[in-house]
């Protein structure tokens, strides 16, 4: 790690437990920062208190004291989703106190180069196929940031020259100042955590983050195919790849007469046809040609990455297939947190689809999903708290069979019901969990288990 002397006798104060405060707040106390933590939840529903507390940091639980943020505060290290408008953070802002995010300081800390990757859709599923194509043409690397571990944690114990894959959301990169990947990747901006950011702008700006410290020496990965990312490259001073499924590009990969092909240079080489590649759907095709490009920009070998891509058949809760039960296909999509997603993975079947949808209201009027809905589903089971406007999306459609229920699993039941040999049944919800779950991965775990269960 690089400067780690810069941190002995400055005061920090870290909001926010969960995975990331808990690794910054080992870090920073492990360089010599005297570290204070705090949390708005109460004590009992702590339980990292207690690990941190062995080591000697204070943590302050169940509300923000008066005097948690005084003028000696260095330093107020923000878990990346909570909002703006917190006390603690309102208090750094108006004392001039720099309100950052865990990756700043990974940043400030790593020497290895870094890949980052954010995007509104795709971000896990591109960043686990960047490490395996690392991995399998034998370049080391650590996946982290919003996927596995947090990135102070693997920048850690990351080997010198080894390369951080980071996914990374526009919540972290919200609190970035000085963050600079060698490689930075977006992939696509769709209208999502509005409640967050307010508005687009805010929004954009926040994904814009990643490339705001790069220089011509470092590379800028592209869709060429979305034109928020065709504008945003007038932003960037690093040297722009594109990707894209339509066209060629003067730099990048792209499709060209059903072969995945690399312009690299001077040099094109085709990579695999794209009827080779076991990821299904238009949009992980997306994912697997930007993920070439870093790959490729990173030192990967064509062989590794063919491979890569014949094998992997994707992310947990990314269009995973669940189970065949007579005849009838599962699969969980749980990740689909708004419409743009809900959209791609319907497009990704030539099969009768029923369709299973719903979640926290954001006040979206869905009304994008009726082509699509036309196009693709056979019938539409809604839950939580936006079945209703989501059936009269369905109705909408002109589809016969609506239904609105109480939970998911009864979605899940009913929809077994209703399938007949060949259908599918999709878990895409086009919401976030939280009305019902308190994560995308418990609703896709309990989705799964359902599932499971008719079998028995």
């Amino acid at each position: 790690m690089k400067n780690t002397g810069i941190w002995a006798g400055r005061q920090v104060v870290v909001l926010g437990l969960a995975r990331s405060g808990v690794a910054v707040a080992k870090c920073l106390h492990e360089l010599g920062a005297n570290v204070v933590v705090n949390d708005l939840k109460p004590r009992e529903q702590c339980p990292e208190a207690e690990e941190l507390e062995e080591l000697g940091i204070p943590v302050l639980c169940g509300s923000h004291p008066d005097d948690l943020i005084h003028e000696k505060v260095d330093w107020l290290v923000k878990n990346p989703g909570i909002p703006y408008h917190a006390k603690p953070v309102v208090q750094a802002s108006e004392k001039g106190i720099p309100v950052i995010t865990e990756v700043e300081i990974a940043g400030l800390l790593s020497d290895s180069p870094v890949i980052g990757i954010t995007g509104s859709n795709g971000k896990t599923t591109t960043t686990t196929l960047v490490g395996e194509m690392l991995t399998k043409s034998g370049i080391q690397n650590q996946v982290a940031g919003n996927i596995g571990q947090a990135l102070t944690e693997a920048v850690r114990s990351n080997p010198k020259n080894a390369w951080l894959v980071a996914e990374l959301s526009s919540f972290q990169l919200k609190g970035t100042r000085t963050f600079k990947p060698d490689i930075a990747c977006l992939l696509n901006v769709y209208p999502a955590h509005l409640d967050y950011h307010l508005n687009m702008d805010d929004y954009l700006a926040s994904k814009m983050k990643l490339f705001q410290n790069q220089t011509p020496e470092d590379i800028a990965v592209l869709n060429r195919d979305h034109p928020v990312c065709q504008e945003a490259a007038g932003q960037i001073k690093s040297q722009v790849w594109w990707f894209s499924r339509k066209e060629e590009v003067p730099e990048g990969v792209f499709v060209r007469e059903g072969m995945v092909t690399a312009r690299i240079g001077d040099k094109t080489e085709p990579v695999l046809p794209v009827n080779d590649i076991a990821l299904r759907g238009e949009f992980n095709l997306e994912n697997v040609l930007a993920a070439t490009a870093m790959s490729l920009a990173a030192g990967a070998g064509v062989a590794g990455i063919r491979e890569v891509l014949k094998n992997f058949r994707g992310v947990e809760h990314r269009l995973e297939f669940v189970a065949e039960i007579n005849g009838v296909r599962f699969y969980n999509d749980s990740k689909a947190t708004n419409p743009q997603a809900a959209s791609k993975a319907l497009e990704s079947f030539r099969e009768p689809v029923i369709w299973i949808g719903g979640g926290l209201d954001r006040g979206i009027d869905f009304k994008e999903l009726i082509p699509v809905f036309k196009k693709r589903a056979k019938a539409l089971i809604a839950y939580g708290q936006t079945k209703e406007i989501l059936t009269r999306r369905g109705k909408d459609a002109g589809l016969k069979d609506v239904y609105s229920v109480d939970g998911l699993e009864t979605a899940v039941k009913r929809a077994f019901d209703l399938a007949r040999p060949g259908d599918v049944v999709l878990l895409s919800p086009a919401c976030a969990s939280w009305d019902q779950f308190t994560s995308f991965e418990e609703r896709g775990s309990i989705f799964k288990k359902t599932v499971h269960n008719l079998q028995v």
